[in-house]
């Protein structure tokens, strides 16, 4: 590329940035940021929750709160990390300011005649079953299990989210897999042998 068109390139990227009037770069940059991170913000706050109503309102608070403190975010830091952790925050406030969690979101009931019908009320079963299984993991395994297996993120990142030493996040996330594992085969021995009694 010639330095001419690095230079047409950089004043088209500039002209861009003041079509919005009254909006200086950084908040445009903030915002562009705030919108790739909501996917992602939402998948670890439904894990957290078990609920989609109660995750959805958990990441609208945690926008609200990186709106308000935009200053406080580190220009050159992860802010997909920062966003997870003002998400985990929030979270363990409401955790702590009641009593009792509500329980997981319920399946509806479909009633087809196909074949296809009866797998996917299958597969949501065993879905909520495993949904289940991560709501009763203590709060430190699940957040561990669902930063690092579910959003991909490395032990490293995990562990600066969560602040503690990477060697406890292996620890929470090893622990969080045989408790898993535990329960699920406790559960799925449960159903197996229910099926087995109504088939005799």
């Amino acid at each position: 590329m010639s330095l001419s068109q690095k230079l047409a390139g950089q004043k088209l990227a500039e002209a861009q940035v003041h079509l919005i009037p009254g909006r200086d770069p950084v908040s445009i940059r903030f915002g562009d940021q705030l919108i790739a991170v909501l996917p992602r913000l939402r998948r670890f706050a439904r894990g957290l929750t078990g609920s989609a109503v109660e995750a959805d309102d958990l990441v609208q608070a945690a926008c609200e709160r990186a709106l308000a403190r935009q200053h406080q975010f580190q220009e050159g830091t992860r802010f997909d990390s920062w966003m997870f952790r003002i998400v985990q925050t929030i979270w363990i406030d409401q955790v702590r300011s009641r009593d009792i969690r509500k329980e997981g979101g319920e399946i509806a009931e479909e009633r087809m005649g196909s074949d296809e019908a009866v797998r996917r009320v299958e597969a949501r079963l065993a879905l909520d079953e495993v949904r289940r299984a991560v709501d009763r993991l203590a709060p430190d395994q699940r957040t561990a299990l669902l930063l690092v297996t579910v959003d991909g993120l490395s032990y490293k990142e995990t562990a600066e989210i969560v602040g503690v030493p990477i060697g406890t996040i292996m620890s929470r996330l090893a622990r969080a897999r045989i408790a898993l594992q535990l329960q699920l085969d406790a559960g799925g021995g449960m159903s197996r042998s229910t099926d087995n009694a109504e088939a005799q």
